[in-house]
This record gives structure tokens, C-alpha cells and sequence, in this order.
């Protein structure tokens, strides 16, 4: 399978598309606090020109949907996580604990979250929006700075947290 990379600058920094010639595959922030990805030549697709243009307009808050041929490389289980997290509105959270629920599995709770933190497309797969029963921000692979900016964005508040 051919892969073909772009990068793009965000509010919330350099950000890896990659892709297939039918899905995309990840998007991934180049620096994290844990990581910073080697950066790959970049070979344009129409998949990653059509998710600059999403991205963008979700930037702008143009757009709270995203519409992208995804394929999330994981487990059944990671995969049902990632699904399940797509169902969740723009504009809103949902706590890791009523996640598992949705999963129907109340005992799934850090597999779960542990799922959660291995999506391989964030923003479009968001799940930046999943935080603790507490109600405080918990976990994000991307860095929590990134987390309270994309809620704070998504939010009709002027800051969320």
C-alpha cells in the first residue's frame, strides 16, 4: 500500500496527515510533549487536500462535522471505541465512565480510556472530547493544552476551562 504524507500548520501546531489511496489514516500532531515524529517526504493525495480543506474550516468553526473515508488501523476494540467517539457532538463531552457505558460495559472503563488515547486521526476523530466524571480535562495523547483549546473552540463559551 502507498502512503502519502502532507503536513499543515494549525492554531495548535504542525499536524502529519497520512493516507492511502482511498482512506485516510492518521492525523497526528509532529511535536507532543512524548513524541515528535520523524517527518516523512510528502507525497500529496486527494485525501489529504480534502482534509486540509475540513481541517481549515473547522479551524474557522466553518464547519462541526467532519466528511472523510477514514481507516483507523487498530483492534475491534479500539475501533469500537473510535466509532462510538464519533457520535459525539460538536460542542460537547461525554466522561470516560459514560463511554464505557455506551460500549455496554461499565467495567470497560480503562480499556476504554486507554483506546481513547491511542486514536490514530485526531480532531476528526475527537476525542479531546471524552474527560473524567469529574468533570475535569483527563488524558489527551496530543498534550492537555491542545484538549482545553479544541473544547474551548467547540464551546459557545468564551473559555470552557
Amino acid at each position: 500500500m502507498k502512503l502519502f504524507f502532507s503536513y499543515i500548520d494549525s492554531p495548535l501546531g504542525e499536524i502529519e496527515l497520512t493516507s492511502s489511496d482511498e482512506h485516510l489514516l492518521s492525523v497526528l500532531f509532529v511535536k507532543t510533549e512524548k513524541n515528535v515524529l520523524d517527518k516523512q517526504p510528502v507525497l500529496h493525495s486527494e485525501i489529504n487536500d480534502e482534509t486540509k480543506k475540513q481541517l481549515d474550516a473547522f479551524f474557522k468553526k466553518e464547519i462541526t462535522q467532519f466528511n472523510l473515508p477514514i481507516n483507523a488501523a487498530g483492534t475491534e476494540f479500539q475501533k469500537t471505541v473510535w466509532n462510538e467517539l464519533t457520535k459525539i457532538p460538536f460542542g460537547t463531552t461525554i466522561s470516560y465512565l459514560t463511554l464505557a457505558k455506551k460500549l455496554g460495559d461499565v467495567n470497560s472503563i480503562r480499556a476504554a480510556a486507554s483506546a481513547n488515547g491511542k486514536n490514530p486521526i485526531t480532531i476528526i476523530i475527537p476525542c479531546h472530547r471524552v474527560i473524567g466524571t469529574d468533570g475535569k480535562l483527563v488524558g489527551y495523547s496530543g498534550d492537555m493544552r491542545r484538549k482545553q483549546w479544541l473544547l474551548n473552540h467547540e464551546s459557545k463559551q468564551e473559555s470552557l476551562f
